[in-house]
């Protein structure tokens, strides 16, 4: 059997999530909460380890805290012993030009001196914003039954999305003999899931003659299409369930598909781990469904207490939807109350917000979002964290609330239109 010590994990959570606007202004995007209990990071640790890896690094750059906070030592997805273990590494400081990472090869390149502490002969490459469930093993063994420099994990998507992606044309063996990275026309469907699998040295020679010297910064871009031609390039082709969840849109999709048994997200079977100690879960109690309560569809986490309606919809722990309120295709993060008779419809809610009484939120015409049109016209309302929402309110589609409004009950009765945005406090 193969011996997983071989291979080292970098795994890349430094993204800055732009496209998922306020949901990711305080934390990076693999520290966005999923699924009730979960961040989009604990997909990707605990592929790790249900793939039996043994050494992990984190490459963090952009509001790595509550991301430091939540993967802590390790132990919670078995990272932590004398032969296992998970490294935090944010980016080098010192020389002005390489305070941050410019690239995803510049961020495993400034983190060579690392990789050399364990001297892997293979690099299992992630990224830590994807929500799927994937054996490891499985894709390192292919690498090296065929024998290769590289081995990329791939799966077909819609044409019309296929531009969004590196994309690659293979023969019938496997191998890549094209690669494009996200042009407008493609030659392929079959797109770059961003996980690599390198041999150790080549990795490293071609990190230093493209990133020493300033050729180039990203894999998609510069590493890939330097290796063409005079290395063995292999396509791994992946067929289960895979997301990237970089938009609202297909965030909240995601979190939907949590709630549709046909869809493939499984979180009952993948085997998930999380850290329990955020927002102390672990000690939250079952959840409370009162007299006149009523759940369809829905996932509700502990330590909820339902008293209104709730439909095709996803709580974390800690809310509460008092009698009369109504949730609807909704994802509500941890600790936000709704208040009775309030209807809430297409929206995502972050942490400890407070909605008044009577409120409706997520009504009116699908008019795109004004000031971040490319970012939200799917009808979805964003409200951020401590955002405090007074009683009789109405909130269009498609409004994005900043984090930390608070609009006290002197504002009763207002109203929001759909596609603006509300940025004060």
């Amino acid at each position: 059997m193969r011996n997983s010590r071989d291979t080292l994990v970098m795994l890349l959570a430094g993204g800055v999530g732009s496209r998922l606007n306020i949901l990711a202004t305080k934390r990076a995007k693999p520290a966005v909460p999923f699924g009730g209990i979960y961040r989009i990071i604990d997909f990707t640790l605990s592929n790790v380890m249900n793939s039996d890896m043994e050494m992990v690094g984190v490459l963090t750059q952009y509001k790595p805290l509550s991301l430091m906070d939540h993967i802590g030592n390790g132990e919670y997805w078995n990272l932590y012993g004398r032969k296992r273990g998970i490294k935090i590494l944010p980016p080098h400081t010192g020389e002005a030009d390489s305070d941050w990472y410019k690239g995803t090869a510049d961020a495993i390149y400034q983190n060579i001196p690392f990789m050399e502490n364990y001297k892997p002969e293979k690099v299992l490459i992630l990224s830590g914003d994807h929500i799927y469930r994937m054996n490891y093993e499985e894709m390192v063994s292919f690498h090296e039954k065929k024998n290769a420099a590289l081995t990329i994990a791939a799966m077909p998507v819609p044409i019309e999305e296929a531009h969004r992606f590196g994309v690659m044309v293979t023969n019938e063996s496997d191998e890549i003999t094209e690669f494009q990275e996200k042009v407008k026309n493609p030659k392929s469907n079959l797109a770059s899931m961003g996980i690599y699998v390198f041999n150790y040295n080549i990795l490293c020679q071609e990190l230093k003659n493209i990133v020493g010297q300033k050729k180039g910064f990203d894999f998609g871009k510069d590493i890939i299409p330097s290796m063409l031609g005079r290395h063995k390039l292999v396509c791994f082709k992946f067929s289960d369930y895979w997301r990237d969840v970089g938009t609202i849109d297909s965030y909240h999709s995601a979190n939907m598909d949590c709630l549709n048994p046909d869809s493939g997200l499984d979180l009952y079977n993948w085997r998930l781990c999380t850290n329990p100690d955020e927002d102390r879960i672990g000690d939250k109690p079952p959840s409370f469904f009162g007299e006149y309560s009523a759940s369809e569809n829905s996932l509700i986490s502990k330590g909820c207490r339902i008293e209104g309606e709730v439909k095709n919809s996803v709580l974390s722990p800690g809310v509460r939807i008092l009698k009369g309120a109504k949730v609807t295709n909704s994802v509500i993060f941890s600790n936000t109350v709704i208040e009775s008779g309030s209807i809430v419809d297409y929206c995502i809610i972050d942490k400890n917000v407070q909605i008044g009484t009577d409120c409706r939120i997520g009504e009116g015409e699908n008019i795109a979002n004004r000031q971040f049109p490319s970012h939200l016209s799917c009808g979805i309302t964003v409200i951020g964290k401590n955002t405090i929402i007074p009683d009789d309110t109405i909130i269009g589609k498609n409004c994005i609330i900043y984090p930390e409004v608070i609009l006290n009950n002197n504002n009763a009765g207002f109203v929001l239109k759909s596609g603006e945005t509300v940025n004060y406090s």
